[in-house]
Formats: C-alpha cells, structure tokens, sequence
C-alpha cells in the first residue's frame, strides 16, 4: 500500500492547481478557480469509485483523513461507500416527514421536467399559498382526507382553479412520500374531493377583443414605448406573452423568429422549437424596439431582464378594457376561422396548438410555416387597417 499523510496542513494552504495525493486513496484536488476540494478513490468489488468528501478549507486536512479512513473501512468491507453514504442521507430526511420537507422533495425531484425548472414557482404556489401554511408542519403520514377537506374548502368554489392545482399537485406529494416509502393514504386527495363535491365555479374564457375592433385598437398604440411596440408584435404575430416578453435578438432570423422548445407553453423539453413567420409590419416593430434592447432582451425591464406579465395588461386595464392581451390569440383564431378558408390544421398552427395525435405528427413533419407565412401577412393587412379579404389557401394534403 502506498504510504499515507504525504501532505501538510501548511503544504495544501500553498498547493498549484491540480490533484495531490495524501496517500491512501484521498486526494487534495486544487482548481483553476482557488478552490478545492477532497476526493477519495476507492476499489469495491474490482471497481474503482471516487466519492467527494467535501470543499477546502471547511474540510481541513485531519477531517478529511478521519473520513477517508471510515469509508475506506466501509470499502474493504465489500460495501459500496458512496452507496452507503446516500442511505444515510435518506435515513436522515425521513426523520423529518413533515408535509413541507416532503412537498420540498416532491419539487426538486420534478424540477427537470418543470418549464424553466420550476423557477417561477407556479407548481410550488397553489400548495405554498393554500395548504403548507395549515399543513406543513404535520407528518405527511398523517394527514388524510379530512385534513385535505378542511384546508381546501374556504377555495373550492370561489377559487376553483386554485383548488384544482393544489388538490393534483398534493396527490403528486403523496405519491412521492409512497415511493420514498411512508406510509401515506394515497387516496386521500380523491376522497377528499368526494367530500367536497362537485365545485360551483364554472370557467369563464379569457376576455377578447372582436377581430373587426382590432385595427382600431392597434391605431391607438401609437406611441413608442416598449409597451405599446410589445402589444403591437403580440397582435400580430398571435404569440403568448411569455415568449413575446422573453424575445432575444438572436431568435429572429430574416423574416422568421424561432421560439426555443422551453420558452413554449408546458413542460421542460415537452415542446419543440417553434417557428414564427414574421409580416412586414411585424418587423418594422421589431426595427422600432432594438433601439431599447439591452443584455440580449427585445423588450428589457427598467431594472433588470424583461418587462413583466402585468406590464401589457395594466395598460389595457387603465384603458377600461376588460379584454387582456392573451385574448389577441381568440382574435386571430376567430378571424382564421370567419375570414379565411384555411384548413384546421394551419389555423392550429398559427397558434401552436399541437393537432391530433402523435402517430399523425411523427408522420405530418411539416409546421406548415408558407401558409402560416401567407396568413400572418393578411392578419397584419388586416390589423393595420387593409381590406381584410377572404384567404385563399391550398388544402393541406
């Protein structure tokens, strides 16, 4: 075996970058940054593994060799230490299962398939604001449909939606307190629904503006702040307002701008890139904006990123509009559906609704981006006040 302690407390403190061996399998790894970290290699079972032990110098040296020597014992065992190391781990969450330590979990576990991993706290707020203020300190194991009744009920019908996500997204939090194996009612959220009954709130469509009355409020945004440049584009091109609101300079190529698959609506890397045709006056406001853009942003905040969600709808609000801007969408899809004789797949394109099922897509690898180009030219003649005649297109084969 190689001999052991080969460094100094005072050697590590003036250590060049790179790895140092102490001996025994820990290694004092020095980075291009100025930090550094421990490493131990170790072999199980003819395998060789290396297990991190901690950053320097909140590891010193005698540290790190105590914790070498207990899972190099642990490897000559014939145990895996890094395995072992994660079982503690675990053991150690679960003394704490309180509802808030496992929704916390839940969240990171699911971070990944979250649109932007999670970062804007949609998933996390129907449970942060209606539930974990009464819940989250209970045992998740003991909570059950009782619990979930009483905390959901003041919502149920007058904030039905609200209810909604909070209900799913607390069936998800069990389900994951099952696999890290508690023993939880995972019927409990349903049962709870049964107690509830059926919600009184009836859904109600987002507000929308008549297609004919467009032209006359796109007139009327005739100032060039930002504000009325991002309701303009959003009108025009029939986007929602999270890719509008986060547009780069680099997305937009000629007379088309790419929108990446995660600034689309839903999961993360559940959809593809989507391409957006551009009309002439479309990119004349985007001419107009860049005069503004700052970090990359067509449509930069005062502070800092982007201009936010409410900026467009305070606007209309001030106007004593009850319509809002995502409304523009029902307008362009209306018009696509009362002044064009266009086919129902563009006409869902135009808007990136995914059309019929997976096996039809995987086989249709078109976006039918010419229509679209065709169309979103006439909906900004349109817009801007032009005839507004009937489109002519091809039928989709």
């Amino acid at each position: 075996m190689r001999a052991k302690h080969r460094l100094t407390a005072a050697g590590i403190k003036t250590a060049s970058t790179g790895k140092h061996c102490d001996g025994g399998g820990l290694w004092f790894i020095k980075r291009d940054d100025g930090g550094a970290q421990w490493v131990l290699r170790v072999t199980v079972h003819g395998n060789r593994r290396e297990m991190g032990l901690g950053g320097y110098p909140s590891l010193g040296l005698a540290d790190a060799r105590k914790l070498a020597d207990r899972w190099q014992a642990v490897a000559a065992a014939g145990r895996d230490p890094v395995k072992e190391r994660e079982a503690e781990a675990r053991s150690a969450r679960r003394e704490d299962i309180s509802l808030a330590v496992i929704t916390a979990d839940a969240f990171e576990a699911r971070k990944a398939e979250l649109k932007g991993d999670g970062k804007a706290g949609r998933w996390l707020s129907p449970l942060s604001v209606h539930v974990l203020p009464k819940l989250g300190r209970v045992p998740v194991t003991d909570i059950d449909q009782r619990d979930i009744r009483d905390v959901l009920a003041p919502i149920w019908h007058d904030k039905a939606e609200a209810a909604r996500k909070a209900a799913n997204r607390l069936a998800i939090v069990l389900k994951h307190a099952a696999a890290l194996g508690l023993n939880v009612d995972l019927q409990a959220v349903d049962k709870a629904r049964a107690l509830l009954g059926k919600t009184r709130h009836k859904p109600e469509n987002i507000p929308a503006l008549a297609w004919a009355d467009v032209p006359a409020f796109y007139a009327s945004l005739s100032e060039p702040t930002l504000t009325h440049l991002a309701l303009r584009l959003l009108i025009l091109t029939g986007v929602r307002s999270g890719p509008l609101r986060h547009l780069r300079l680099e997305q937009i190529e000629g007379d088309v701008w790419t929108i990446p698959g995660e600034g689309m609506k839903g999961r993360k890397g559940a959809t593809e890139a989507f391409r957006v045709p551009l009309s002439r006056e479309a990119q004349h406001i985007i001419a107009l904006a860049k005069p503004f853009a700052r970090d990359g942003w067509l449509f930069p905040s005062v502070r800092k990123g982007v201009i936010s969600d409410a900026t467009m709808s305070r606007l209309m609000d001030r106007r004593g509009m009850e319509e809002r801007p995502h409304g523009f969408r029902t307008s362009l899809r209306v018009w696509l559906a009362e002044a064009t004789d266009a086919p129902h797949e563009v006409c869902e394109a135009m808007l990136a609704h995914v059309a019929d099922g997976a096996v039809v897509r995987a086989y249709r690898r078109t976006d039918f981006l010419e229509q679209r180009r065709v169309l979103i030219e006439r909906w900004a003649d349109h817009v801007t006040g032009g005839s507004g005649a009937v489109v002519k297109l091809a039928a989709v084969k």
